[in-house]
C-alpha cells in the first residue's frame, strides 16, 4: 500500500504545486487524469524521491519513503515524462547495461532477466536493433522494461501515451495493466482517450490538492 497524507510542495517562486494531498492506493494501476500543469509531474517526482516535499508523509509498506529515499529507490521502476537512452545502443545491450547498474552482476542472471523483459514487452524481435529506430510505442515498451529491472514494488510512468497513435497506445495501456496485477502501478496523463479501461481507478486531477482512498476493483 503507498500512502500520502498531507503532501504539499511550494515552489521556491511561491507556486504551490501539491495541497495537502492525501492518498491510499493499494497494488494495482491506479491513474491520475489532468491538464498539463496541474500537479500531476510533481507528485510523481515526489513520490519517486526526486523532490521532497514541502509538508506531508509517504510511506510504501513499512518505507518512509522521505526518511528512507534509498530504500525506496531500491524498490521503484520510474519511467519519466522525458525518458532518454543511448540512441545507437540496442535494445538488448540497453538493458544489460540497466541490469548491472540496479546490481544484478552476474551474466547468467542477467541474461534471465533481459530476455523475460523483452519477452514481456514484446520487444523480443527486435533486441539487436539500435533504438533510435524504434517507433514511440516501441521506446515506450522499452521504458517500462527498464523500469521492471529488479522486480519493483511501485512502479511510476508520467505521461506514457503522448505522441502515441491509438493502437500503440492500446498495447502499451494494456501492457501496464497486466503489470498492475501484482504491484502498484501510477499513471499519469492528460490524454481523455487513455483512461476508460486500463485502470484500476482514475481520479480527475485539477489543483494539485486531492483526498481519496483507492481500492483494488473485485
Amino acid at each position: 500500500m503507498l500512502e500520502l497524507v498531507g503532501v504539499s510542495h511550494v515552489y521556491p517562486n511561491g507556486t504551490r504545486a501539491l495541497d495537502d494531498v492525501t492518498l491510499s492506493i493499494p497494488r494495482g494501476m491506479f491513474g491520475l487524469l489532468g491538464p498539463n500543469g496541474a500537479g500531476k509531474s510533481t507528485l510523481m517526482r515526489t513520490i519517486a524521491t526526486l523532490q521532497a516535499p514541502t509538508h506531508g508523509s509517504i510511506s510504501l509498506g513499512d518505507i518512509d519513503i522521505l526518511a528512507e529515499p534509498e530504500k525506496l529507490r531500491r524498490t521503484l521502476g520510474y519511467l519519466p515524462q522525458d525518458f532518454g537512452v543511448y540512441p545507437r545502443v540496442s535494445a538488448y545491450q540497453m538493458l544489460d547495461h540497466m541490469a548491472v547498474l540496479k546490481g544484478i552482476s552476474g551474466r547468467a542472471d542477467r541474461r534471465i532477466v533481459v530476455e523475460t523483459l523483452l519477452e514481456q514487452t514484446n520487444l523480443w524481435s527486435v533486441r539487436g536493433k539500435a533504438i533510435a529506430g524504434f517507433s514511440g510505442g516501441m521506446r515506450q515498451r522499452f521504458g517500462i522494461a527498464q523500469a521492471l529491472i529488479g522486480n519493483p514494488e511501485l512502479i511510476i510512468v508520467d505521461e506514457p501515451t503522448a505522441g502515441l497513435d491509438p493502437e500503440e497506445r492500446n498495447r502499451f495501456l494494456n501492457l501496464l495493466a497486466g503489470i498492475g496485477e501484482n504491484v502498484v502501478v501510477i499513471l499519469s496523463t492528460h490524454i481523455v482517450d487513455a483512461s476508460p479501461t486500463c485502470a484500476r481507478a482514475w481520479r480527475s486531477w485539477r489543483t494539485g490538492a486531492y483526498s481519496w482512498k483507492a481500492r483494488r476493483a473485485t
